[in-house]
């Protein structure tokens, strides 16, 4: 095993401590590749020989560098490819770090009794699709002829998802590829009618994805809108904003924009997510010049408010249709 998976138990709204962590790990290896908000892919190879201990005895290291140095417990998945410490990972626990072993049979006993939404890169979508004809398992598709899971999924999705549950595991580790995407949800307690409710929920999306990139020194190109219904179908628009920002407020009125054009009028809305993509430094950015004294102001009281959060907490400032 020389691949960890790690996801770090940070609090909400506490990705921008990620970096640091990150730093931990790169006291161990080069080798890290980010998996925000909270996670990271290691790969161990030259450190097992370095250090002169396995992943497992690393693993454990780690975890108490995190506790000491950053008062952060982790949860540690390990194999020898980073699918199957990906996979590990949703048998890790605080404390004990799972590992796949190495062994070929062994690796596909781990994997048979797994259901396929286990496997990472298979979504909701394609498990769906699996489980109508009795494909729930790994096991089960890993002994599928292949000619069968193509004609289901796909050509190309149904080589690449045999082999994966048959063990394969041809992924890498990327070094310091952080990613170009940040997500958040917003569900309902019961499916909601209410327009209002609808755009308070995107407006506290807004604001948060606009406050984790500022903390992160980053500006989206793109912001994508998904409302999910109560019949678990779902619509999913996207738009290119006119310039890269990290504005709360341009990417609250863009997820209006497109909530407006969904015209739901009485739909029953089970969540609404927003994801902002296409993530570049914001030094790097470039913005059309604005003479707008309100917009300069928006801009600066949205600074003050970061500092306060960062201070006091993520609630400490809100917009007042929030505070409710």
């Amino acid at each position: 095993m020389t691949i960890l998976c790690v996801r770090f138990q940070l609090p909400p709204m506490c990705e921008a401590a990620l970096p640091g962590l990150l730093g931990l790990l790169e006291d161990f290896t080069p080798v890290v590749q980010a998996l925000p908000p909270d996670g990271a892919l290691v790969d161990l190879r030259g450190a097992e020989r370095y250090f002169g201990r396995d992943a497992v005895e690393l693993a454990s290291v780690i975890r108490v560098r995190a506790l000491a140095h950053h008062g952060v417990d982790c949860v540690i998945g390990a194999g020898p490819g980073p699918m199957l410490a990906r996979v590990a990972l949703g048998d890790a626990r605080p404390g004990v770090t799972c590992a796949v072993p190495e062994e070929p049979d062994a690796i596909a006993e781990f994997l048979a009794g797994k259901p396929v939404a286990a496997l990472p890169g298979v979504g909701a979508a394609t498990a769906r699709t699996l489980c109508e004809y009795g494909l729930d398992s790994l096991g089960l598709v890993a002994a599928a002829p292949l000619s069968t899971l193509q004609r289901l999924v796909g050509v190309k999705t149904g080589r690449e998802l045999r082999e994966k549950a048959s063990g394969i595991d041809r992924g890498r580790v990327v070094p310091n590829a952080m990613s170009r995407s940040l997500a958040t949800e917003r569900p309902f307690t019961r499916d909601e009618l209410d327009p209002d409710r609808h755009r308070r929920a995107l407006l506290s999306a807004a604001e948060e994805l606009g406050a984790r990139l500022r903390a992160l020194d980053k500006v989206c190109r793109t912001l994508t809108l998904t409302a999910r219904y109560a019949d678990r179908s779902s619509t999913t628009r996207s738009r290119t904003l006119k310039e890269p920002t990290a504005h709360s407020a341009a990417l609250t009125r863009a997820a209006y924009g497109m909530y407006e054009g969904l015209g739901l009028q009485r739909a029953r809305v089970r969540a609404l997510a927003l994801r902002v993509e296409g993530l570049d430094p914001a030094e790097q950015a470039s913005y059309q010049l604005s003479f707008d004294p309100l917009d300069e102001k928006a801009r600066r009281i949205e600074e003050v408010a970061d500092r306060a959060r960062a201070k006091f907490g993520p609630r400490a400032v809100m917009p007042g249709s929030l505070a409710a």
